[in-house]
């Protein structure tokens, strides 16, 4: 199985010529790693978690490119029914909805958005990059109202050759939610918090993956996001569950599971 990921959170999946695509997302001009519409409008099958804009903006575009099939939750298929002109594509989903792509097995767990503390906020608000990238903060500042998640964030289990893999929307876990423990492959967005590596290695004690990739770590759309420093997690690991391994991906270069 192959994964792909191309920056912010946008991950393909590929296993035996079947392709399963999440959250694609062109980043903003100024961002770490620089894509394009091309990189997913060849894509049939499009999961999103959240409807935030970084993981949902440009859905419409793809699918007037594109003969896919969006599977989300309602919160999205509200905001997207205002934007996509045949909803035909669309596939409504819930946590425990369950269905089959070829060889995969793709199932909807609960999942969690990261609440961001006053702290954070006032210091993306007072970010000096602001007057640098002052025609994205406008972007993002329209685009954000538009764009809600209204707590339904989605978790993703992919099974397929033998192997689970388990994709958070955001670096949080619902509750009362039970997870499947001991994934191939935990897909963990580091993204969102002050302490992350306190708060990612929190998840992975609850979930005891057999290995990490991160994604959301990128400078996607400055000046609100940010280039994270992922190494405190990585030593934490190291030390306290050297046995996992933990993958940093390149955008666009695929990663073997």
């Amino acid at each position: 199985m192959k994964i792909t990921w191309y920056g912010t959170a946008s991950i393909l999946l590929e296993s035996e010529g079947e392709r399963l695509l999440f959250d694609p997302f062109v980043e903003l001009a100024g961002a770490s790693n620089p894509n394009n519409l091309e990189d997913f409008v060849q894509e049939t099958d499009i999961c999103i978690t959240h409807g935030h804009v970084d993981h949902l903006f440009f859905i419409p575009e793809i699918l007037e490119q594109a003969d896919a099939t969006v599977f989300a939750t309602r919160a999205v298929m509200n905001t997207l029914e205002g934007w996509v002109e045949d909803t035909g594509c669309l596939v409504e989903v819930e946590p425990g909805y369950s269905w089959r792509q070829g060889n995969m097995r793709i199932t909807v767990l609960k999942g969690k958005h990261t609440s961001f503390c006053a702290k954070t906020v006032f210091r993306k608000l007072l970010n000096p990059r602001l007057l640098r990238y002052f025609r994205n903060a406008l972007f993002l500042a329209w685009a954000h109202p538009r764009f809600p998640e209204k707590g339904e964030t989605a978790a993703y289990q992919i099974e397929a050759e033998g192997k689970r893999i388990l994709l958070l929307g955001s670096m949080e876990l619902d509750p009362d939610t039970v997870y499947p423990e001991n994934a191939d492959l935990l897909i963990l967005p580091y993204q969102g918090k002050e302490n992350m590596a306190e708060a990612a290695m929190e998840i992975v004690e609850r979930l005891k993956p057999a290995r990490i990739l991160l994604d959301h770590f990128d400078d996607a759309f400055p000046p609100v996001s940010e280039e994270v420093d992922t190494r405190p997690f990585k030593k934490a690991m190291d030390e306290r569950h050297p046995e996992i391994k933990v993958v940093k991906p390149k955008a666009g270069k695929p990663v073997t599971l």
